[in-house]
């Protein structure tokens, strides 16, 4: 059997039997505790029902005590539930005991106990009912002698239940010791088996393992004794643990008899290591002064060859010539000459050459007897083996080795060989080198002397050099400096440049406040102005009409002076809108036809338009700023021409193939502009002389204006004149102008919706003056429609409220008016069937935005007509009036008929 099965087999036989005793044990233990808890339990119990009788009897006796000190009526009953209560607790208790407690001592004690409590309980219930009904002397007695006599010995005999139990509670404690003792006797028992049990089996363990070690040690102490590489074995007889190591034992010795043999070999090899070092020591060593290959063939050889026992030996050294590279013979050792042997062979040629062409030894063996001859003074012979081998640095062979032995080199002799051909090829390297060194040095002795005259001459280059660095230095000073001057001249520049932005800020405010001011009081001059020339009664005289005239043509004039100055003030700051469209020619002909025919035949000039056959069908542009642009030019030519003709050519221009243009010119054959006049007239405000604004009129813009809306368009305008012989302008624009102007009209410069048409307004009515009468009446039928309406109108200025109002009365029109916005809303809830409301957008404590905000708040006025009335025109104020509430949008000044026809337009919508 195994050790190892005898000990687990004795571990486990003790460890069953533990598991067996400690099983038996927490067995007995339970037991004993749940019977002692049973029993604890138990007599608790009956020890606090005995208890409980004793209580209750003492309760029925103060009960009844009670209800003989004659108690209240409303407490009697109270005393009688209690002392019912406690007979029967009483009751309860008594049988719950009889029934735990099955001794015939207590079975009898009980007896006798409910036998006497009966009578107590009469005895109450007669008192009870007594003390209802009549006391009388049997009351006295009853309370006095039979319950005073039957409690006591009731309490007595409770008394003696307790002592029973608290007896029987002793009794049970008594036999639960000796049970205890008992279990303890039998566990030291089951310890003293558990005890002999264990020792037995460790006993039989150790007496099996000892014998078999003891066999083990002898064997194993013998080792010590023994000496080389030989060890005792172990025999091995069985197959336990012991056996096992029996075997591992002989495995070792194996083991260290191979390691002896093994390190007897590392011995010797690593001393034939340490001979070819040393040996290689010794050649290096000898060479390290030398610094010719002559030198370095003779000691090398002399000491190689008889260090590895040859008795022959040729040093071959790598020449490189002019085209070819050969080994030379540079010594050899008891070499015999022979003119029949050559002393130098090309790579590849010859054993010796083919040693340095492949990069390997070669090792020849049985050589004939007449291949070498080695000689000595008593004879010669032979050599058996031939040994070949290179010497190479970084890949390159450099020398060869050649030696000849009677007997075979043994693998230290070419271990040593190979090491020192590896060696002498680095110092072969070397003193290369240093021979190369030396003959660069004697040539760089001959170029120092050579350079040292350049130097020379390279310090007086450099002396030169230094004074022009030092020129140079006091310009970079200089260049520094003016940087310098030059970052505060920009910094100037950029707070002027703020200071110039502030100022057009302040300019373009200034020109909106003046357009806002000068619209205002144009509006209701203009508007009666227009009145008194329409509905002409015959109450004036023609010098009085021909006042009125005069007054609504300065207006327009005026007006037309703050549009171009406004519109200057927008090109000057680079912000005005541009809608590109594709605008037909044909447009273009009745927009100039439109304005200017009649004024041609007003001045009896001949006026033509012409237009190339090559055109396109579309120019794609701003149709508004062309119009201005040709209106402009047109009239300039109209104005400064008496007699003669004017005309209109537009034709395509190709300036190159990529860039189509479209010209439009404006010939004339009027007064003509003087050479040096010419680039002047594009000013602003400036005229080719000071007479020409006094006897022609107008204010200089119109050429700049529309020179700055050509460029803004993407063209120029080009001026071809001669004084006395007219002038011809052209208006250059590209066919396809894509690029969109980035830059929008500031919110705070005011300006009109449509610059009004730049015309000779007083010639145009001194050419319809006669039919005015006639238009009035025609206009007064046309607008008769809007008799007996009511129109509210909403403005803070006056008169402009008399002049509107003077106006729509003369249709029958009833009108309210408000100075403000919050006096609007209260007139029109005063007026609820209002028709239509004119509303004033800059108003004080109400706007007109607000107003019409809160109007269409109400349900009933979501539906009433609102037509914004303003001096500021942008297209963004139309969008906010039409956002706020507004129907419609018309800009100050008003134009009555344009008035007169949005009235009815939203009346009868």
């Amino acid at each position: 059997m195994k050790f190892r099965t005898k000990l687990y087999g004795g571990l486990i036989l003790m460890l069953l039997f533990n598991i067996i005793f400690l099983v038996v044990l927490i067995k007995m233990i339970n037991q004993q505790n749940v019977t002692m808890n049973s029993l604890v339990s138990d007599l608790d119990e009956r020890k606090l029902l005995a208890s409980t009788i004793e209580f209750e009897i003492g309760n029925m006796g103060r009960e009844l005590s009670e209800i003989a000190s004659i108690p209240p009526d409303q407490v009697l009953p109270q005393v009688v539930n209690e002392w019912e209560q406690s007979r029967l607790n009483i009751r309860s208790s008594i049988e719950t005991l009889g029934k735990m407690d099955s001794r015939k001592e207590t079975q009898d004690l009980i007896s006798k106990f409910n036998t006497i409590y009966k009578t107590y309980e009469e005895v109450g219930n007669q008192i009870i009912i007594l003390q209802k009904t009549e006391r009388n002397a049997n009351f006295d007695k009853l309370i006095w002698g039979d319950v005073k006599r039957d409690r006591a010995r009731l309490e007595q005999m409770t008394d003696l239940l307790y002592t029973l139990q608290e007896q029987e509670m002793k009794d049970q404690l008594l036999r639960s010791r000796q049970t205890y003792n008992l279990e303890l006797n039998m566990i030291y028992i089951f310890v003293a088996i558990g005890f002999l049990l264990s020792l037995v089996v460790a006993i039989w363990i150790i007496r099996g393992l000892t014998k078999n070690l003891d066999r083990v040690t002898s064997v194993m102490s013998n080792v010590a004794q023994e000496h080389g590489s030989q060890f005792p074995r172990i025999e091995v007889s069985t197959k336990d643990e012991i056996g096992k190591i029996s075997t591992a034992y002989n495995r070792m010795a194996q083991s260290l008899e191979e390691k002896a043999e093994h390190e007897k070999a590392l011995i010797e090899k690593a001393e034939e290591h340490s001979w070819r070092k040393s040996k290689v020591a010794q050649i290096t060593s000898m060479y390290t002064s030398v610094e010719d290959f002559t030198t370095l063939s003779r000691l090398f050889i002399q000491h190689i060859t008889p260090m590895v026992e040859a008795h022959y030996g040729v040093f071959y050294i790598k020449e490189c010539g002019n085209s070819d590279q050969r080994l030379v013979s540079r010594a050899s050792y008891a070499f015999h000459s022979d003119s029949e042997i050559s002393r130098s062979f090309h790579l590849g040629e010859g054993l010796v050459g083919q040693v340095a062409a492949e990069k390997k030894p070669i090792v020849i063996s049985d050589i004939p007897d007449n291949y070498v001859k080695i000689t000595s003074g008593v004879g010669e012979a032979s050599p058996n083996y031939l040994y070949l081998l290179p010497a190479e640095f970084e890949g390159e062979v450099l020398a060869v080795l050649e030696v000849a032995s009677f007997k075979p080199f043994n693998e230290v002799q070419q271990a040593l060989l190979n090491e020192v051909m590896a060696h002498i090829g680095i110092t072969i390297n070397s003193i290369g080198n240093r021979m190369q060194v030396k003959d660069l040095l004697q040539e760089s002795q001959a170029l120092t002397e050579e350079l040292q005259s350049q130097s020379e001459e390279l310090q007086q280059q450099q002396e030169e050099l230094r004074i022009i660095n030092e020129e140079l230095e006091v310009q970079y000073q200089n260049t520094q400096q003016k940087k310098e001057e030059l970052e505060k001249f920009s910094i100037a520049l950029e707070e002027k440049a703020q200071e110039l932005a502030l100022t057009s800020q302040y300019k373009s405010e200034f020109l909106a406040n003046m357009s806002h001011e000068l619209r205002t009081p144009l509006n209701s001059l203009l508007i009666l102005a227009q009145m008194l020339m329409e509905k002409n009664t015959g109450n004036l005289t023609e010098k009085q009409l021909e006042y009125i005239q005069t007054i609504h043509s300065s207006g327009n004039d005026l007006l037309h002076l703050i549009n171009e100055i406004l519109d200057l003030a927008k090109v000057e700051a680079g912000k005005i809108d541009v809608i590109q469209e594709d605008v037909p020619f044909e447009k273009i002909t009745t927009f100039v036809e439109r304005n200017f025919s009649p004024l041609a035949r007003q001045k009896r000039l001949k006026f033509s338009i012409t237009l190339d056959e090559d055109l396109p069908n579309f120019l794609y542009t701003d149709e508004h700023r062309l119009n201005q642009i040709l209106r402009n030019l047109l009239s300039n030519a109209f104005k400064f021409t008496d007699q003669g003709s004017i005309s209109l050519i537009i034709k395509k221009v190709i300036q190159n193939e990529t860039d189509p243009f479209i010209s439009f010119t404006i010939a004339d054959t009027g007064i003509g502009i003087s050479k040096d006049k010419q680039q002047l007239i594009f000013n602003a405000f400036m005229q080719a002389d000071g007479t020409t604004s006094r006897k022609y009129g107008g204010t200089g813009l119109g050429l700049s204006i529309s020179r700055e809306f050509a460029h803004l368009l993407g063209g120029f305008i080009d001026l071809t004149s001669e004084e006395g012989a007219g002038s011809s302008f052209t208006l250059y624009l590209p066919m396809i102008y894509s690029k969109e102007s980035e830059n929008q009209l500031p919110s705070h410069l005011e300006t009109a919706a449509a610059l009004q048409e730049e015309e000779s307004h007083s010639t145009l009515r001194q050419e319809f003056q006669q039919d005015s009468n006639v238009i009035a009446e025609d206009s007064i039928r046309e607008y008769s429609l809007m008799n007996g309406k009511k129109l509210l109108i909403v403005d803070d200025d006056m008169r402009n409220i008399y002049a509107l109002s003077s106006a729509l009365e003369e249709y029958e029109i009833e009108v309210f008016f408000a100075e403000n916005g919050r006096e609007g809303i209260e007139v029109l809830q005063e007026n609820p069937d209002m028709d239509l409301i004119l509303m004033d957008i800059m108003m004080p404590e109400m706007d007109g935005f607000e107003a019409m905000r809160i109007i269409r708040t109400k349900p009933e006025f979501q539906d009433l007509p609102i037509i914004a009335l303003t001096a500021k025109a942008m297209r963004h104020n139309r969008e906010e009036c039409i956002e706020a509430g507004a129907s419609d949008y018309i800009s100050k000044p008003i134009d009555l008929d344009q008035l007169y026809s949005l009235i009815q337009v939203w009346l009868y919508r």
